[in-house]
C-alpha cells in the first residue's frame, strides 16, 4: 500500500467567489510515494445549510441541503508512485443561495473529494470550501429609493408631579444601502417639558434570525454614533452620517434557516424612547432619480406650543416658545471601512496595515460579523485600519429570549397605525 504524500483539490481559475449558475471546475490531486490500490475516485459539490442551539456547535439540529452532485473520477484500479491530476467541472445551480457563517448556523459550499479504499484500508478525504454571491439587486425592492421616517410620542413624569412629552422623529435618506455608502440620518427632537433629556444615540442594528428548534436571535451593534441632549422647550435638529462598513447582505435567497436583517435604531436614554428605522443592506445600489427642480427632504415639526402642561408650571413660566437648536455630535464609533484583498486567510481576521488590493482582481472585503468575503464592484482602494472599534466584536450572549426588533413589514404597520391615529 503505497503513501499519500499529497491529496489535495484546486480550483481552476484560483476564483474564490463564484454566482448561482456558474461554472466550477477544477482539479483533484493525488501524489504518491509507492502504489495504492482503490475502489473508485469522487469528487462531490455540495452546497447546505445547518443551524445550531448552540454556539459555534458544528452538530447541527436541523439542516437543509440546496445540492449534492457527484462525478466519478476514477473506477476500480492501481494508481502508481507519482503524481496524478483528475479534472472535473460541475454548474452550480441558478438557486443557490449566497454564503454566510454565523455563531448559530451556516451556508456552506464546498467540494469534497474521497478516494475509496478496498475493506479494511484507510480511505483518503479532502475538501476545499467556495463561496457563492447572489447579488441583491435594491432596486427589486418596492419604494427602496423614497426616505425612511418614523415617529413616536412619549409623555413622561419629573420632579414627581410635573410631565411633558417628547417627540423623537428619525429619517434616513433611502431604505437601502450598499458597503461604502453613507447613511444619511436626519433627527428631529422636540422636548415639551421643563427637564433637559439625555443624549441622542443613533444605532446601525443587526438582527440575525437562525431557526432551529426555536427562533435564535443574535441582535449586535455594528456602528453607534452620539449627539448631545435637547435642553428644556427646545425644537432640534440633529443631522449625522453612517458609513456602511462590510456587511453580508439582507436577504439569504433560497435560505428558510437564517435570516439577515438592519435596523437604524435612534433612541434617547432620558427620557427612555426611541424609533426604529428597517433598511436594507445589498450589492447593487439603488438607482436615484433626480428630482426635477432639485429639492431637499422637508419636515414639518409638530406645533410648538407644548401640550397641556402641569397647571403649576404654567402659571409659573406662562406661554413657552420653542427655540429651533442644532445638536453636536459627541462622539463617533466608527472609522473607515475596512477591506481585505485577495490571498489574505478567512480563518482569522486581522489588519495588515501594509495591505493593498491586487491591480490584476476587483478588491476582497470580508464581512463584518461573518466570513463570507465578496468581491466590491468599481475601483476600492482597501482602507487599512488598527481601530478596533469597526472590528467584528465578541458576540454577545444570543438574544433569546429577548424581543428581537420588529420585521420589515410589522414596521411599516406601525408607521401607518402610527399615522392614521395622527389624522
Amino acid at each position: 500500500m503505497g503513501k499519500v504524500q499529497l491529496f489535495e483539490i484546486r480550483l481552476s481559475d484560483s476564483r474564490v467567489v463564484y454566482g448561482p449558475g456558474e461554472p466550477l471546475a477544477g482539479t483533484v490531486t493525488v501524489r504518491l510515494s509507492g502504489s495504492l490500490q482503490y475502489r473508485a475516485i469522487k469528487v462531490s459539490c455540495v452546497g447546505s445549510c445547518g443551524v445550531s442551539n448552540k454556539i459555534n456547535d458544528t452538530a447541527w439540529t436541523v439542516e437543509e441541503q440546496y445540492f449534492n452532485s457527484t462525478l466519478s473520477l476514477a473506477d476500480k484500479g492501481v494508481l502508481t508512485a507519482g503524481e496524478h491530476n483528475f479534472p472535473f467541472q460541475f454548474l452550480l445551480p441558478a438557486t443557490a443561495p449566497t454564503s454566510f457563517e454565523g455563531p448559530f448556523g451556516k451556508v456552506l459550499h464546498q467540494v469534497k473529494a474521497v478516494i475509496d479504499t478496498p475493506r479494511f484500508s484507510k480511505d483518503y478525504k479532502c475538501s476545499k470550501i467556495f463561496y457563492i454571491l447572489c447579488p441583491l439587486n435594491l432596486n427589486d425592492i418596492p419604494d427602496i429609493e423614497q426616505p425612511n421616517t418614523m415617529s413616536i410620542t412619549k409623555k413622561f413624569n419629573y420632579k414627581l408631579v410635573k410631565s411633558g412629552n417628547i417627540v423623537l422623529t428619525a429619517t434616513s435618506d433611502l431604505k437601502g444601502y450598499i458597503v461604502g455608502q453613507a447613511i444619511q440620518l436626519r433627527t428631529d427632537i422636540e422636548n415639551k417639558s421643563g427637564r433637559d433629556t439625555g443624549a441622542v444615540v443613533a444605532s446601525l442594528l443587526q438582527k440575525v434570525a437562525y431557526k432551529s428548534k426555536r427562533w435564535i436571535y443574535d441582535l449586535r451593534t455594528i456602528a453607534e454614533v452620539e449627539g448631545s441632549g435637547v435642553k428644556a422647550w427646545k425644537c432640534a435638529e440633529w443631522k449625522e452620517q453612517i458609513l456602511v462598513p462590510a456587511l453580508p447582505q439582507s436577504i439569504l435567497q433560497g435560505c428558510s434557516l437564517i435570516h439577515i436583517d438592519y435596523y437604524i435604531q435612534v433612541s434617547l436614554k432620558s427620557p427612555e424612547v426611541s424609533v426604529t428605522l428597517p433598511i436594507y443592506i445589498g450589492n447593487i445600489a439603488v438607482n436615484r432619480v433626480p428630482l426635477s427642480p432639485s429639492r431637499p427632504i422637508q419636515h414639518v415639526p409638530s406645533a410648538v406650543v407644548p401640550s397641556a402642561p402641569p397647571e403649576e408650571e404654567e402659571a409659573a413660566s406662562g406661554y413657552h416658545s420653542m427655540d429651533n437648536v442644532s445638536i453636536p455630535t459627541k462622539s463617533h464609533s466608527q472609522q473607515q471601512p475596512f477591506s481585505y484583498a485577495p490571498g489574505l486567510s478567512f480563518q482569522e481576521i486581522r489588519v495588515d496595515s501594509e495591505q493593498t488590493g491586487s491591480p490584476n482582481h476587483p478588491t476582497l472585503c470580508l464581512s463584518t460579523g461573518a466570513t463570507v468575503p465578496y468581491y466590491a464592484e468599481g475601483n476600492v482602494v482597501p482602507v487599512p485600519t488598527a481601530s478596533s472599534l469597526i472590528l467584528p466584536p465578541e458576540y454577545s450572549t444570543w438574544g433569546y429570549p429577548y424581543e428581537a426588533p420588529p420585521s420589515y413589514e410589522q414596521s411599516c404597520s406601525s408607521a401607518n397605525s402610527s399615522i392614521s391615529n395622527g389624522n
